[in-house]
């Protein structure tokens, strides 16, 4: 069962002066950073508010380590954005088989480990009316 949002995460082309653009007008602050070299991405995850499921929201900012990233070819084509939103859930496996069985195409056969250790997937954008939807179960020690 999805429970909150998790995240939305944005493409960037310069991860520190969008940090600083999200810090200067909002306020909010750099909660964790990392290089996910899978994914090739470098990301910051600022966080919004924490929630009574032990969980939190998040702005995930994204920029491309290298070009043959999926951001980086998201980049090229569409400029700075909003490149998906992500659902928290306890059970990441459970609730992406469910999803599957309702003809929606899951991206990854098992989850994949994301950002903060979370468990993650991906399910088609164009199953989804045109939104990369991503499922996350977080890591308890973040």
């Amino acid at each position: 069962m999805l429970t909150r949002i998790d995240h939305i995460g944005i493409a960037c082309f310069d991860l520190d002066k969008t940090v600083e653009f999200y810090r200067a007008t909002y306020g909010f602050e750099v909660f964790h950073t990392e290089v996910n070299e899978e994914q090739g991405v470098r990301e910051a995850m600022l966080r919004i508010n924490g929630t009574s499921d032990g969980g939190a929201s998040y702005i995930q900012l994204l920029e491309p380590v290298r070009e043959d990233s999926t951001v980086a070819k998201w980049l090229a084509k569409n400029g700075e954005g909003v490149h998906h939103i992500a659902f928290g859930t306890e059970d990441v496996h459970g609730d992406s088989e469910a999803i599957r069985g309702k003809g929606v195409r899951v991206l990854y056969d098992a989850p994949r480990t994301g950002s903060m250790g979370s468990s993650i997937t991906f399910l088609h954008p164009k199953d989804c009316h045109g939104v990369l939807t991503e499922l996350v179960t977080s890591n308890p020690q973040h």
